[in-house]
């Protein structure tokens, strides 16, 4: 892809310029149009002028903010968890949450789950969801150590699957097992927008995790944990939490104020997602309600440019492998556009 393309300077949306030429755009994660959404802009602004700029201060000053009680309490009950927590990332979000629970317990990786869960760089794991779950069950069963941490995405959204965690009903009760799952590309989209976290298992032996970035659907420069009271707890507890500079809290005020926008913008989301795969005429990898398309064919991004149209197109898994070609939808997408898209694929 021309060095063009890696030098824009306006916000994306449903169309980006060039020069004097303009390209419809299917990329990226602003999966609700957030980002360019004119009800959410004037909430943010209305923030900024109640709360400032930014916050530099850590969430145990002695001095604070209300809103970042409130804003978590929002997200607990919005995502139907006992408690929540929020940072400046999500990166940080997840590297507080591995880091404070992983201790001296047997840790295991599902394949493709993100760095951000990293505790130290990962073989590159070709197992399928499938074959982990067969495999950790096993391991877990046979092992007479008790206590385990599971670490994974909750689904794939570049080959997209939403992976399903009722195997862990097959672990032994006596074992002792916490579930940490990075749900940023699913929380706002799937489970009608409530994300991972409500469809996770309830069982006293399974401790339950979510992290997410809260910079995809949402729209925010925020991370977000979800869990129960007392893991909630804990995790406020630790250095990383203590010592890091909370986000922005307009965004926040946003976030708290905006939540009939997300839902009218989920709605618009779906019904593009209904309109592309209704009329799709190529084979084509998706899961219903949610916006990438995996299209197998390492051409159709260069195709796709030459009707001055630009797909999601980048070397997977390593930088010098073929490139994966995604379209990716979003609630800012007209019909119109959609339609057009669909044409230049024929």
């Amino acid at each position: 892809m021309d060095s063009e393309f890696k030098s824009i300077s306006h916000p994306f949306s449903s169309t980006i310029e060039i020069g004097e030429t303009e390209y419809l755009y299917f990329g990226g994660t602003a999966y609700l149009g957030i980002p360019r959404n004119a009800e959410f802009i004037d909430l943010y602004i209305e923030g900024i002028k109640k709360f400032g700029l930014n916050n530099g201060t850590s969430r145990t000053n002695n001095i604070q903010l209300g809103i970042y009680d409130d804003a978590e309490k929002v997200a607990a009950k919005r995502f139907n968890a006992e408690d929540a927590l929020i940072t400046s990332s999500g990166y940080l979000a997840a590297q507080l949450t591995v880091k404070a629970l992983s201790g001296f317990e047997n840790v295991i990786y599902a394949p493709a789950t993100h760095p951000a869960l990293w505790l130290e760089n990962q073989p590159f794991n070709a197992k399928s969801f499938t074959e982990w779950e067969i495999k950790t069950i096993e391991l877990i069963n046979n092992s007479t150590d008790q206590s385990w941490v599971l670490i994974s995405n909750s689904m794939n959204n570049l080959f997209p699957e939403i992976y399903d965690f009722g195997f862990l009903e097959n672990i032994y009760p006596s074992k002792k097992i916490t579930l940490i799952v990075d749900d940023s590309h699913g929380i706002g989209i799937n489970n009608n927008g409530m994300g991972a976290f409500n469809n996770l298992p309830k069982k006293e032996n399974i401790e339950c995790v979510v992290v997410a970035s809260m910079a995809k659907a949402l729209g925010l420069d925020a991370g977000l944990v979800l869990g129960s009271k007392e893991m909630i707890k804990k995790l406020k507890n630790t250095s990383t939490f203590i010592g890091a500079s909370p986000p922005a809290a307009a965004g926040l005020y946003a976030f708290i104020n905006a939540e009939k926008i997300y839902a009218n913008e989920w709605y618009k989301l779906q019904e593009n997602i209904k309109l592309f795969s209704s009329k799709l005429n190529i084979n084509s990898k998706f899961v219903p309600g949610f916006p990438a398309f995996y299209i197998n064919n390492i051409s159709l991004a260069e195709k796709l440019l030459k009707h001055r149209i630009l797909i999601s197109s980048f070397p997977y898994p390593n930088v010098n492998d073929a490139p994966i070609n995604r379209i990716v939808l979003s609630s800012w997408h007209m019909d119109s556009v959609i339609l057009k898209l669909l044409v230049a694929i024929e």
